[in-house]
């Protein structure tokens, strides 16, 4: 499941301060829709340009347009390098960095376009049915490899009793049938070779799999040897997928055959060559069937190109996880981007060696690009009071890019406050707090406490792209959050310690957590509410039936019956690792940590939001709370999406999110609602 619905913390104001600004006023939706979402930072090999994305969110058009900019490392200077009809992204230099290739929406899907960049017009590779994804050049540029959805089996039962008569109508027999929002019954993800003279497009592994996987998989799951004489994917190659994580690196060789080059039970993935061709790096997780295991940097020798030497673990003795990384050009670092304690920092692991040595710190930093010189980063930085912008780092991090600074100048973003308290088990525990806007130590304010999903994920000091705690606060409320036993960046324990447990510590945590939060002068702890998504919305629902504490609160794609969950989700080794093995083998821990067990006991008011296509955490774990909440008398409200998933990202949805939620929770922590 791993929804990180992330949340903040407080530093990253003083080491990156915003400019002053003249009768600064609390974030309204309009100023957070109008924000502008910078992404996807590609540094050019020379080392003299960044590409990135700008997405602009339009109400009108209920869409996101995204635009390929380019900005100058020496001066800052950008310029928009695409527009047009569509939308465009993922920018990819070629080899020698004279071209830029990109996914555009402009005609025909998504495809791959070819724009020169010292001028001209760009052009389309790419003519798959399904569109294209992922471009990844080849190192002598003559064509690009990337992802496209095929039919497969070509001929289907559906099509057979169609006939000449189609319908909606859809045949499967096997597990795995929908992913997140998607139906894959009836169709693979392959990985195609595009020829950049011809367009010509050869599926590289016409196998009965998705190849790169769909499930399991990592930050980017193909990667191409520097002479461009082998192709490694991660694929999972089980008959069956949904109940276990063993996905592994395959080598693409002729006719569509794949040869496995890792063996392990558990989860590798994201491959990447050094640029000298000697190392083969991936992440992998140890053990089977747990999405959530701790990602080891592992490095395979090659031998003569054949991919046969002996894996090395480059993290050994580390107890955190590395999230994504990238090769140094001399091969003889890597940069890798690690969650620690609610940041996520960027280290320097030597090769060989493995000395760690971190060089970026503070806020959320991804997306690491290196330059010709092996120290100069690219990289993308945001925090709770900053949203994303590019970053440079060489002999200190300065920010490239400046797309949203004279939005959030004129607005009062008040940074995140850190705290700690003795939890479940003995342990320390961490949490966040942040002031609202205007704040006056006289005054005592209601509190809104966010609890976030995963359940292996972590409140983070980053610009929350849907759950904005800016927002929260801006209404006149205390925000607070407590990264609680099995979150992420503090241990590979204290994540473990979830499982089996969604009901004890966690719940013990955030209780002592809230008691921590209701002590502080300038709160009132009688007007307290607690919202959160995915694992966060089942804890809602714990909290119903379990303390009164709270006025108000709001569920989001939440578990409500640990049964029904476990027969209605896609990944069945999510469920099956959670609560101890398959329902109908091990019915006790689903039956024991059962919201839907303790509905005799709620009586807070409840604003519950489920979405169709959520196919993770399914729509009728909304109904089935819902029809409790009414049957106990409990005061109920459901907000249904009928085009989104878990997560709501149309902005006109966006829209109706975050009025309807504000004001729910305004109407029972207030003495009266926002007009």
């Amino acid at each position: 499941m791993r929804l990180r619905v992330l949340i903040v913390l407080s530093l990253s104001a003083s080491l990156f301060p915003l400019p002053a600004f003249a009768q600064q006023r609390a974030i309204r939706f309009e100023d957070y829709i109008a924000l502008k979402s910078v992404s996807d930072p590609q540094l050019s090999p020379d080392g003299k340009w960044v590409a990135y994305t700008v997405a602009t969110p339009s109400l009108e058009d209920n869409r996101n347009v995204s635009r390929v900019w380019v900005a100058e490392v020496a001066t800052g200077k950008s310029r928009q390098q695409t527009g047009g009809p569509g939308s465009d992204r993922q920018p990819r230099w070629s080899p020698d960095g004279k071209t830029l290739a990109f996914i555009s929406t402009r005609d025909s899907g998504a495809q791959v376009w070819v724009l020169p960049i010292a001028g001209g017009d760009a052009r389309k590779v790419s003519h798959l049915a399904d569109g294209a994804s992922d471009p990844l050049w080849l190192p002598d540029g003559s064509g690009l490899l990337v992802v496209s959805d095929i039919k497969w089996p070509l001929n289907q039962e559906i099509d057979q009793r169609n006939g000449n008569y189609p319908t909606e109508a859809r045949i499967w027999t096997g597990l795995m049938w929908r992913h997140w929002d998607d139906f894959r019954a009836g169709k693979r993800q392959h990985l195609f070779r595009v020829d950049l003279a011809s367009g010509t497009a050869t599926d590289l592994t016409p196998v009965d799999h998705d190849a790169p996987t769909i499930a399991t998989g990592g930050d980017g799951d193909v990667a191409v040897s520097p002479d461009g004489r082998e192709t490694v994917v991660a694929m999972h190659g089980d008959t069956t997928v949904a109940d276990n994580t063993n996905v592994d690196l395959f080598v693409v060789g002729s006719g569509g055959k794949l040869r496995p080059i890792t063996t392990n039970a558990g989860a590798d993935n994201t491959p990447r060559y050094s640029p000298d061709g000697k190392w083969l790096a991936y992440l992998s997780m140890e053990r089977a069937g747990f999405e959530a295991d701790r990602l080891r940097l592992m490095l395979l020798a090659r031998a003569g190109g054949t991919g046969d030497g002996r894996p090395v673990e480059a993290t050994s003795g580390w107890d955190l996880s590395v999230g994504s990384y990238t090769w140094c050009p001399n091969s003889k670092c890597i940069y890798a981007v690690v969650e620690e304690r609610g940041r996520d920092n960027i280290y320097r692991i030597d090769v060989p060696g493995y000395k760690r040595t971190r060089v970026v710190s503070g806020g959320v930093n991804t997306g690491v690009q290196v330059g010709p010189d092996n120290r100069t980063l690219a990289y993308l930085h945001q925090s709770n009071t900053q949203p994303p912008e590019v970053w440079v780092a060489g002999s200190s991090p300065k920010a490239l890019t400046h797309h949203t600074d004279s939005a959030v100048a004129t607005l009062d973003l008040p940074p995140l406050e850190a705290f700690g308290f003795v939890g479940a088990l003995g342990d320390s525990v961490f949490g966040w707090t942040q002031k609202p806007p205007g704040f006056d130590p006289s005054k005592k304010y209601p509190v809104v406490y966010l609890i976030h999903g995963g359940p292996q994920g972590a409140w983070t000091d980053y610009w929350g792209a849907r759950w904005n705690y800016q927002m929260f606060a801006a209404r006149g409320w205390v925000v607070a959050a407590v990264n609680f036993h099995g979150s992420t960046g503090y241990g590979q324990k204290f994540t473990d310690a979830i499982s089996q447990h969604w009901g004890d510590y966690p719940y013990e945590d955030l209780m002592k957590g809230l008691d921590v939060v209701a002590r502080l002068p300038y709160v009132d702890s009688t007007r307290m509410g607690a919202a959160g998504a995915s694992y966060g919305g089942y804890m809602v629902y714990w909290i119903a039936g379990h303390t009164n504490r709270f006025k108000v609160l709001v569920d989001h794609d939440g578990v409500f019956n640990a049964q029904s969950m476990a027969g209605s989700t896609e990944e069945l080794w999510f469920t099956d690792w959670e609560f101890g093995g398959p329902l109908y083998s091990k019915p006790e821990l689903y039956d024991k940590w059962s919201p839907a067990n303790h509905v005799s006991d709620w009586k807070t008011p409840m604003l519950i939001v489920h979405s169709q296509l959520d196919y993770r955490v399914d729509l009728s774990e909304g109904y089935q709370a819902f029809t409790a909440a009414k049957r106990m008398g409990v005061e109920a409200k459901f907000l249904y999406f009928p085009d989104e998933g878990h997560w709501v990202l149309r902005p006109r949805n966006r829209r109706i999110w975050w009025g309807t939620v504000l004001d729910w929770l305004e109407v029972h922590l207030n003495e009266s609602p926002h007009p």
